[in-house]
């Protein structure tokens, strides 16, 4: 694969690349890392399955990839006893696994190296030149709903900032409330005499009931490994209001899980109501903006295709 493949590749689906010149260089080197961080706190559903898409593109481009199942963030987060994160984790790790992540995929505990005194040395180095202001910025999108805001929510971000150090990746990856996150890594690394590494921000998926995202703490989500009579509930009760757009899950859904791998989305409906349809994702947009499309056959199209994404997941947990 030459280099325009992979950049092809890696683009597709992104919001950004920060920036496109470093990922080309990152690009020219034998085992380049690609690193992605989950807070192991309940089910993996679709939005993070956006991600891990996405690092499945980038192993096909080249990158080792490095999951970091952040236990310690997650308990910082408020997400749980240590021990009932370890739990969840390893469920974590088995549906990263079924998203199509190959065998040498490197799987790391936080709290494997977040206690050793060199990366306590580096927190404080770091600490030293973080604001108050900027810490508590870089967590704005994550910690957004919470009302109590307690000090280790300034922490978290600059562990996650030396974690990349001491993971020694040279691709961060995340959804875009990871955004300001991964711009204090890349303002904040060099000053302390490491390298900066290029960021990838994917979309986030907005949750079902319309939410700004999809979260399993909310509910509003479709877990990877549901069954296909619980997708179709969960579709068929979704937020899509006629004619919208923009903040349409179902809508989304389409173009994030449906459209990657298929040119046409197939509308299957009655006669008398049309019959049927076969849409690129623009005709899709303009059909529906148009009001030309009725949501309960969106609805019913995206639940069967999603149904038959997803069946490789349900397979490999009945093993």
């Amino acid at each position: 694969m030459n280099l325009d493949e992979k950049l092809q590749i890696i683009k597709r689906g992104t919001l950004e690349i920060i920036t496109e010149n470093q990922l080309e260089d990152v690009l020219e080197k034998e085992n380049p890392v690609a690193y992605v961080g989950y807070e192991p706190s309940g089910k993996i559903h679709l939005g993070h399955a956006i991600t891990v898409k996405k690092m499945v593109d980038l192993q096909k481009a080249g990158f080792k990839i490095k999951i970091l199942l952040a236990d310690f963030h997650a308990y910082l987060n408020g997400k749980g006893s240590l021990e009932d994160i370890e739990k969840i984790s390893e469920y974590n790790k088995k549906c990263f696994q079924a998203l199509g992540l190959s065998s040498d995929t490197e799987y790391i505990y936080g709290s494997s190296f977040q206690t050793s005194p060199d990366y306590t040395s580096k927190i404080y180095q770091l600490a030293l030149s973080t604001t108050l202001v900027r810490a508590k910025r870089s967590m704005a999108q994550i910690t957004r709903e919470k009302k109590d805001h307690k000090v280790a929510e300034v922490i978290y971000p600059i562990m996650q900032v030396i974690d990349m150090l001491f993971l020694d990746v040279d691709l961060a990856l995340g959804g875009m409330e990871q955004r300001k996150i991964h711009m204090l890594a890349r303002e904040n690394l060099p000053k302390i005499g490491f390298k900066a590494p290029v960021c990838i921000h994917t979309p986030l998926l907005h949750g079902l009931d319309g939410d700004e995202k999809m979260s399993s703490s909310k509910g509003n989500y479709i877990s990877i490994d549901d069954e296909p009579s619980v997708i179709q509930d969960k579709i068929k009760k979704s937020f899509c209001p006629a004619g919208q757009v923009k903040g349409n899950p179902v809508i989304e859904m389409a173009e994030h899980f449906i459209y990657t791998d298929h040119d046409i989305l197939l509308i299957e409906r009655p006669e008398k109501f049309g019959g049927d349809l076969e849409l690129t994702y623009p005709e899709l947009i303009k059909l529906y903006t148009e009001g030309n499309l009725h949501p309960l056959d969106l609805k019913n199209s995206v639940s069967k295709y999603l149904i038959q994404i997803l069946e490789p997941v349900r397979e490999f947990f009945s093993k």
